[in-house]
Formats: structure tokens, sequence, C-alpha cells
């Protein structure tokens, strides 16, 4: 305990912004929220303006790129044209739009990317038409807590630095993670970093996704059972589920998939067997991949035209999957890695794999004889097992074939994908 109580005062010495720099971010934000207030006097528009996310909660930890979150609060009556209409009117020049559930715009000052998002003034959550209309009451039960709880701010702090270091930060379909709000209801829940990577590391998961991890910090159901036939089917697929104390319909962990969350198992497992400082530094996962493998790997680099983001990055993901469940018929797949890097919006695919040098492919029952023709054309070597068709075919000699044949065969599927180029950096 002492080991790790020294490393975790250290980090989080390390995760405090600076005075100065700390300073600056607040007068960018004050700036850009008089400014915005003033337009919406000036044009009258029904809406208030309040900073979210991490800033306002005092949770944002020491990075090179900061992400602030300022909420245009719009009157309910107003409709979603209206709103998308009167948010370009008062929004700074120079604003970048970025495409979301609701459009938003982004504005950069030096290392700092605001983020001004609109969405609705609501008391009662029923009333949302978009997850960030719950942000409001999100900050205030939040910065509840944290007044309640000394301490609390920090170890949240730790918390996200730890889970994001682990590449399992974060609610995009490309991540599948654990959002900031999942993480400091986590946390609050805990107690503490400690107390969490404690209980994270004897979670039973269940991959099947029959067996449910819930969480509910403020009792909002009566039981597990309630929840499980109370929650809308779509909200139950996550291996953990985390009832949103502002919303009891909401799982705020709906993003976490089981991988994600096995590998923050695995994470803290290691952090209290070897506690040391490098589980809150940056990970380089193309290194450890290639010394893992020995260097004997396949790389691809796979680029999309889609907006740099949870958008191209979902979409790259989704490619990812196909071609390596395609690969895995022809090749055994020993391991692999997905790498979106969000500057470039391009993906890498790292693969270390072994060709196989017979395919069997299978077919119908041999009683269903039209889709039993079908598999013949497609196959020449059949055999019969069991009353149902296999095909036998030989493997390819290299991946470069393989690739080229993919492309070919896949085109259309790529294309919607929106995938627009793949390139073979290194191949075995």
């Amino acid at each position: 305990m002492d080991k790790i109580k020294t490393i975790l005062d250290k980090e989080y010495n390390n995760l405090s912004i600076p005075r100065e720099e700390l300073g600056l971010i607040k007068k960018q934000a004050s700036e850009l929220v008089s400014g915005l207030k003033n337009k919406i006097k000036k044009l009258r528009i029904k809406a208030q303006v309040f900073i979210g996310g991490s800033f306002a909660k005092s949770t944002l930890i020491k990075k090179n790129k900061y992400d602030i979150d300022i909420f245009v609060r719009f009157e309910k009556s107003y409709s979603e044209e209206e709103i998308e209409k009167n948010l370009k009117r008062i929004i700074p020049s120079k604003c970048e739009k970025v495409h979301g559930s609701r459009d938003y715009y982004r504005i950069k000052k030096g290392n700092t990317e605001f983020e001004i998002i609109p969405n609705l003034s609501i008391s009662n959550p029923y009333e949302a038409r978009n997850v960030t209309d719950l942000s409001y009451s999100h900050v205030s039960y939040i910065n509840k807590k944290i007044q309640a709880r000394k301490g609390l701010a920090k170890e949240i702090m730790l918390a996200k630095a730890f889970i994001h270091y682990q590449g399992c930060y974060g609610a995009e379909s490309y991540v599948n993670g654990f959002s900031g709000y999942a993480v400091e209801l986590l946390i609050t829940y805990y107690k503490s970093f400690i107390n969490f990577v404690r209980a994270f590391s004897k979670i039973e998961l269940d991959k099947n996704n029959e067996k449910k991890v819930i969480i509910d910090i403020e009792k909002r159901f009566k039981n597990k059972k309630e929840v499980l036939s109370e929650l809308n089917e779509s909200k139950l697929n996550s291996p953990i589920i985390l009832i949103d104390p502002t919303f009891r319909e909401r799982n705020a962990l709906a993003a976490l998939n089981f991988e994600t969350a096995e590998r923050l198992k695995s994470a803290c497992i290691k952090f209290l067997a070897k506690p040391k400082i490098e589980f809150f530094r940056e990970k380089d996962l193309e290194t450890e991949f290639k010394v893992k493998n020995k260097n004997k790997i396949i790389e691809l680099e796979v680029s999309t035209d889609r907006q740099a983001g949870d958008i191209a990055g979902t979409k790259l993901r989704k490619f990812y999957s196909f071609i390596i469940f395609n690969i895995k018929r022809y090749f055994e797949v020993k391991s692999s890695e997905f790498i979106y890097n969000e500057q470039n919006n391009k993906s890498k695919i790292l693969i270390s794999l072994n060709p196989k040098k017979e395919i069997l492919f299978n077919g119908p029952p041999i009683h269903m004889k039209e889709s039993l023709a079908r598999f013949k054309k497609e196959h020449k070597n059949i055999v019969i097992n069991n009353k149902r068709a296999f095909a036998r075919e030989k493997g390819y000699s290299s991946f470069d074939v393989f690739i080229k044949d993919f492309q070919n065969n896949y085109s259309n599927t790529i294309e919607s994908m929106s995938v627009n180029d793949i390139k073979i950096k290194k191949i075995i």
C-alpha cells in the first residue's frame, strides 16, 4: 500500500494542470461564454450558456491537448431546426462544424479545443431528445458529490488517467469504453481509485453477456430483476450496467463491450500485483505488438474520407472486424491490433499470422438440393460428411495475393464502409 500511495501521489502531481495554464484556459472559456451570452441577449434567443465536462467538475487532467465543452441550453419550445439555426447565429467566426447526433461547433485556441454544443433546457430527463440534453444534470450531480466528499476529484482524475492509458477511455464506437461521466460515477460509488481497482480486478465478466454486473448508486431500482425487466433491451448489451442516477432508464456504460472491460480488469490485476508508474504513461501499442511478435507482422494502413473522430474511427473499426473475419478463413491469426490516429484520420491494422495449407468450407446439408448445386459450382473439391457437404481448397501462398483477391471480391462492401484506400506497409 505504501508503494501504491507513493505512485498515486506522484501521479496526481503530474496530472494537475499548472496554475498559469489553467488560468489561461479559464480566461479563454470565460471570453467564449461571454461572447455567446452577448449574442444570445442581442438576438433575443431563449437560451443559457454553461460549461460542462471535466473542466466544470474540476477533474480535467494535464494533457498535450484539452477539450472543453460549452453547452448552449435552448428553451425546449425550440424545434431541432430552430436550435440549429440559432446556434449558427451566435457562434464565433472560424468555427468548424462537426457532425453528430446533433451538429455542434469546434474552435481551437492554442492547445485547447472548445466544443460549442446545443442542448435543451429541461428539468425532466424524459423530455430529453438527445443524450447531451442530460449534460446539465450530470454536471450538477457530480459537483454535489465532489463538494460533499473531500479528495473525490483527485480520485476521479487518477481513475481517468489510468483508464485512458489502458486504452479503455471513451464511449466512441471504435473504443467501446468508459466515458468521463461513467468514470466519475464509478469513483463516486467506490469512493476511491484504489477501491475501484480492487473491485474491478475481481469483477465477474460474462463473455456470453448472460450474467450482468449491476451498479445502482442511488438505488433507483428495487433489485436486479427490476433493472433487467424495466430497462430497454438496447441498454442491456454491456457486461456492466451502471444506472445513471439522474435518469434511471439510462445505462451510463451502454457503450462498453466485453473486450474493453476485460482489458481494464487485466490492467487492474497487474497494477495490484506490481504497481508501477508506467501504468499512467502512454503505451506504444505498435512497438509492443512488434516486439511481442518479433517483428514478423503484416501492417495495413487504411484511410477513409469520413469526418475524423468518432464517425471515421467507427467506420475503420468496423472494417477492421470485417477484414480480420475474412483473413481468419484462410490464415491462422495469432494476434491482431487496431490503432486509429485521429490526426491523419487513418488506422493501422497489425496482424501476426500463419498460412493454412488447406481450408475446409462448410456447405449445406445434402437434402438441400438447390443450395448443394450452388455450392458445387463455387467449389471443386467436395466431400460429404454426416450428410453435409464440405469443400477443401488450398490456402493462399502469400498475403499479398489474398489482399488483392479480397479487394476485388469485396469492392462494393469496402466502399460501403467508406474505406477509400488500403495499403500494405509491411508484409511477411
